[in-house]
């Protein structure tokens, strides 16, 4: 029976993963899985040798403060797929993790074909990995077509795959008037996936919406989060007694909570892609400690950090960062476009037109999931 070992690094990478899974198991179900991942790899029946929770670390201090705790995990995950000896050591995303891991296995077992799915962002910053990632990387997959020449430059085996947060899905439609009995706009908030992101930006969105409904009522708030995370979400409205907030964290309520939504505020990520394409306003917002922020600085060549302002090289999504974001900042954004309904309806315009370049004709898990299957 061939093997794939899968391995992510944060709730992003675990759901994207788990997207490709469902169409590999279509096309063979007699594969054996191995991975690190969470609730979306687990709810497929894939048992992961530890909870994804004890790898994700953000930022710079975070990870220098937790180096030997990092590389025990490396070298465990490593002494685990080893030991598991899988035909492909699928990783994605989370490079700072998992490139680490695959260059480990391929320098003590090179049979292993290593594939890694969504690269490291060198259009954005250190740009010279890409020399060092054609020595243990057999095939790398891309989110978007821009990135391919960076590849291409050092003979990089690369394909293109479109953005699986784009495909067609036959989602199971929920009435949400039993779930969210409300009569008021629904505001959408994406907090975070990582606990340190939560932590920060959760007293901040909480500030904004007690200042919204000391001016005005109309508005219902709602937190998603993972099913980890809920409870740590939970405890921040507990604090305020917040009554006009739900959380959810079901994949088919998030998405029909997101498209009944007059407006989104999110963290700075993947996440934008999944507002963009239900053609819902927004703005972003990311904070991180000064110390992180200033090598950021130093480092990064973009002048924005949000995907669709990168693409455009203007700001079409509002980014509300560091000092920037805050309660009476975000509130005079949200006002602004809930105001001038015309401004919500060019952002989205715009953001369509750069959609389509990340679209592909088929199935973009589709398309990874035959690059393993042809590897297999």
């Amino acid at each position: 029976m061939k093997k794939i070992f899968v391995l992510t690094g944060e709730t992003s990478g675990d759901k994207l993963a788990s997207k490709v899974i469902v169409k590999l198991k279509n096309k063979n179900p007699n594969i054996e899985y191995l991975c690190v991942g969470g609730e979306y790899l687990k709810s497929l029946g894939i048992q992961s040798i530890y909870e994804l929770s004890e790898i994700t670390y953000l930022g710079f201090t975070k990870v220098l403060l937790n180096i030997f705790k990092i590389k025990k995990k490396i070298n465990k995950t490593v002494e685990e797929i080893l030991k598991f000896n899988p035909d492909i050591l699928f990783s994605v995303d989370s490079p700072d993790f998992t490139l680490r891991v695959c260059k480990k296995i391929k320098q003590i077992r090179p049979n292993i074909k290593t594939i890694h799915y969504v690269a490291p962002q060198v259009w954005i910053w250190r740009e010279g990995r890409v020399k060092k990632i054609k020595k243990f990387i057999d095939h790398i997959l891309l989110l978007f077509n821009f990135e391919k020449s960076y590849f291409d430059k050092e003979n990089v085996k690369s394909t293109f795959v479109g953005h699986p947060l784009l495909d067609e899905e036959n989602k199971k439609k929920i009435n949400l008037n039993t779930l969210l009995n409300v009569n008021k706009k629904i505001i959408s908030l994406f907090p975070g996936s990582r606990l340190s992101e939560i932590t920060t930006l959760m007293p901040i969105l909480i500030r904004f919406i007690l200042l919204k409904e000391n001016k005005q009522k109309d508005y219902f708030y709602v937190f998603h989060t993972t099913k980890e995370l809920k409870e740590v979400v939970n405890s921040f409205l507990l604090k305020e007694k917040l009554t006009n907030c739900e959380i959810v964290s079901d994949e088919n309520i998030k998405s029909e909570v997101l498209s009944k939504s007059s407006f989104a505020i999110a963290k700075s990520g993947t996440i934008s892609i999944e507002i963009c394409n239900a053609k819902i306003p927004s703005l972003i917002i990311y904070k991180i400690n000064f110390i992180n922020y200033f090598i950021v600085k130093l480092l990064i060549k973009v002048k924005f950090a949000n995907i669709f302002n990168i693409i455009a090289k203007t700001e079409i999504i509002p980014e509300l960062l560091q000092s920037n974001c805050n309660e009476n900042k975000i509130f005079e954004v949200f006002n602004k476009y809930i105001s001038n309904p015309e401004l919500g309806n060019n952002q989205t315009s715009r953001c369509a037109k750069i959609l389509e370049s990340m679209k592909l004709k088929e199935s973009s898990s589709e398309k990874v999931a035959n690059v393993l299957f042809n590897y297999l």
